[in-house]
């Protein structure tokens, strides 16, 4: 893909993201993408399928980058002791996600329910997730900080609990601060992780 090829998708996924999050997903259509991104709906088509493969790629972009971010932060913290690390991996995450109000926005409510191709994506990075939590947990558990058993189920719980946290901040319904939000997930976490009795 050539340089002007690669700056015509960028403005797209631009102009689309901004729409998405303001109008809705439901109300932008195509020829104002086009018209805010300052590219012909000709061009549309040569990046895009439709309107669902730019929410798709939004999505996938959104979890793609703040799984790098919690990853590099985290491998720089790989000393720290397990308990720190979901802190950091917390703190990693959140700061990335709500940094531009839009990210949670089309994540948890523009993205919820669109199509099963997008469902099926969502899934994947919920499952995905949930593992990257599971591995932290035992590796808490690896170091008798917490009671050795299958995290598979807390892990999904506490991806839905940030999820839902998340969702009711963007959407309006809940007046609680970014830091009010990161606190309460770093005490669940840390309830169901390390606070939890052994079985």
């Amino acid at each position: 893909m050539d340089q002007r090829r690669a700056e015509r998708r960028a403005r797209l996924l631009d102009a689309a993201l901004e729409l998405f999050t303001s109008t809705g997903y439901q109300h932008a259509g195509i020829a104002r993408i086009c018209t805010l991104a300052g590219v012909s709906t000709r061009n549309f088509y040569e990046e895009f399928s439709g309107k669902e493969a730019v929410l798709c790629e939004l999505h996938e972009r959104i979890n793609a980058v703040a799984m790098e971010r919690v990853t590099a932060v985290l491998d720089e913290a790989r000393e720290q002791e397990p308990a720190g690390r979901i802190r950091v991996l917390i703190d990693a995450f959140l700061s990335g996600v709500t940094a531009d109000p839009r990210v949670p926005r089309l994540a948890y409510v523009e993205a919820v329910g669109v199509s099963p191709a997008l469902e099926r994506q969502h899934r994947r990075w919920v499952e995905r997730w949930a593992s990257y939590i599971a591995s932290e947990a035992e590796r808490v558990a690896a170091y008798g900080q917490a009671p050795s058993r299958d995290y598979r189920l807390t892990a999904l719980g506490l991806v839905g609990a940030i999820t839902e946290l998340l969702r009711a901040w963007q959407a309006g319904s809940s007046s609680c601060s970014v830091s009010e939000i990161a606190e309460e997930i770093r005490e669940l976490m840390l309830d169901a992780i390390i606070r939890r009795p052994a079985p």
